[in-house]
């Protein structure tokens, strides 16, 4: 047991990389919540693992505030704050001429705002049980030019530099917490099926050519899966990284040496 005791909040546990998270920190002794605004689905997901469940829109204050006010009562404590609930957007019409400003907005909403949000709200209950870690998950996309989703690039961004903002301020205040980014690279999970979808349907061929085709980008020749992901936000929560704040871990078997 590598966080034995911890108490951890998961946002978009519902499915895919928040679910395979949640899923890891539940296996190596912490005790978790994952949040979703699928009320449905997250039960579900949460009766599986053993973990609660609290219905959450991260683009609401008042939301994120039930939300870690409930655990801290419930578990005396926050130790572990995973801002992973996203949104891919549109991939259609999603270059910089050809964006709106409402998908702009509902991009930068939920990426950016509810990693914000979470952060806020989350910094003064993990100051009082002691400190911890806050992972945000960023992308690749975050890291490089994305000149075909703009929107979502930029959020990822963002979501880059919060992380930095807030890794220097809480280590400069004595607050004992962490904050690291993860940024994942193509990883398998029913988001990534989504894109493809969209992009099969733009392109008039199969959502199974253009998996093919993202394979093909991966240097190591074949896609993350979500547990591998999670392995590495499990390293960031536990003690083994008490001495690593402000970076941001790529996980995208060698695709980003590729661009370059």
């Amino acid at each position: 047991m590598r966080i034995p005791g911890k108490v951890a909040v998961v946002t978009g546990g519902a499915s895919g990389l928040g679910a395979a998270i949640a899923k890891r920190l539940v296996e190596e002794g912490a005790i978790v919540t994952i949040t979703d605004i699928r009320a449905n689905e997250g039960r579900a997901v949460a009766e599986s693992m053993g973990c609660s469940f609290l219905e959450h829109d991260v683009t609401n204050e008042g939301s994120w505030s039930a939300v870690i006010s409930k655990v801290e009562q419930r578990h005396r404590g926050l130790h572990v704050l995973v801002n992973n609930a996203g949104v891919e957007g549109s991939f259609d019409l999603a270059d910089p001429e050809t964006t709106t400003l409402s998908e702009w907005r509902a991009l930068q909403c939920v990426n950016v705002e509810g990693a914000f949000l979470g952060c806020r709200t989350g910094i003064p209950t993990l100051r009082r049980s002691g400190g911890g870690a806050i992972i945000n998950m960023s992308s690749t996309a975050g890291l490089e030019a994305t000149p075909r989703y703009v929107a979502y690039g930029a959020s990822k961004a963002a979501v880059r530099h919060l992380t930095m903002s807030v890794a220097l301020h809480c280590a400069r205040n004595g607050s004992r917490i962490r904050c690291n980014s993860v940024h994942p690279g193509i990883v398998l999970t029913p988001m990534l099926r989504r894109i493809a979808s969209d992009l099969a349907k733009m392109r008039g061929v199969s959502p199974e050519d253009i998996l093919e085709e993202f394979r093909r980008s991966i240097p190591q020749g074949e896609f993350q899966e979500p547990e591998e992901v999670a392995a590495t936000v499990l390293f960031l929560a536990s003690d083994e990284a008490r001495h690593i704040t402000g970076v941001a871990m790529i996980v995208d078997g060698g695709y980003m040496l590729g661009t370059g």
